[in-house]
């Protein structure tokens, strides 16, 4: 496995890969992995001669220097556990290697998408992520890129960011990967405490639970969610949102609308967890 922090050497080596005619799987990442991010590379292996992972705690799309400055850096495990996983090649530019000595000017960003549900609660954030992950695909030039639905708004701003800016890329939607009693996989379940772990899988409960009336025929979403937030809540949670949206657009689904996903986040202790189903009437 190469380890490089530096783009001439990952630009040459890519463009050695292409001349032997390889394909390219990118998994883009923070670091601190857990299983869910590595079944993005399996699945990498699995569609492409060539894995390449990145490792790279993005400043820009964190709205809050604190939560930047506790994200878990987990550099020799994660290198550890990528080498088990067979990936070719980790990439782990540092700020400055990314974004130069100063603040970077240049942004991405797809509006609308980028100012509902998460970007409401995080200013900024989405600009960061779409900002970073644009770099990334320029630097590594991959066939694929594979991205966890648990994060399901910032895929689909992904998807339609690739769309519109004509990159050659086919995204990869990967299941989320989760916890024996249901709660999906994040590198900030790290932060919950033992008995706030024994809690956090309600927030999957409660949006299993509107999946549940709306299949037997309950219409009125917003009471629906308001149901779910109150019962988080009575065990602990911070609501922030529960919504019910169309799949692909994330508008407000009509009464035809069939094809759904319920988006969920919460705040338990120092955590904040997102959660979604995706289903369909």
């Amino acid at each position: 496995m190469i380890e490089t922090s530096d783009i001439q050497q990952l630009r040459q080596q890519i463009k050695s890969w292409k001349q032997q005619g390889k394909t390219i799987a990118l998994v883009a990442t923070m670091g601190n992995l857990h299983q869910g991010h590595l079944s993005l590379v399996k699945e990498a292996k699995r569609i492409a001669d060539i894995a390449i992972v990145t490792l790279f705690v993005n400043p820009i799309q964190f709205d809050k220097n604190k939560d930047l400055d506790d994200y878990p850096r987990t550099y020799e495990a994660d290198i550890a556990a990528l080498e088990s996983h067979h990936c070719d090649l980790v990439f782990s530019p540092s700020v400055e290697t990314m974004y130069g000595k100063t603040e970077t000017a240049t942004r991405v960003e797809v509006t609308h998408l980028s100012d509902i549900l998460e970007g409401a609660s995080r200013s900024g954030h989405f600009s960061g992520v779409t900002t970073v992950v644009a770099k990334l695909f320029n630097l590594t030039t991959p066939d694929f890129a594979i991205f966890g639905q648990k994060d399901y708004q910032q895929l689909i701003i992904i998807q339609q960011m690739v769309q519109e800016l004509n990159y050659d890329i086919e995204i990869i939607s990967h299941p989320i990967v989760r916890e024996k009693d249901g709660l999906a996989m994040s590198s900030r379940n790290g932060y919950l405490t033992k008995d706030e772990r024994k809690v956090a899988p309600y927030l999957n409960k409660a949006i299993k639970h509107i999946k549940l009336q709306i299949l037997e025929g309950a219409s009125n979403y917003q009471v629906l969610c308001e149901q779910a937030n109150a019962l988080i809540a009575e065990q602990g949670f911070r609501p922030d949102y529960i919504e019910v949206r169309r799949q692909g657009s994330l508008l407000e689904p009509s009464a035809e609308d069939c094809d759904l996903v319920i988006v969920a986040s919460a705040w338990l202790g120092k955590a904040r967890l997102l959660d979604n189903i995706v289903f369909s009437v």
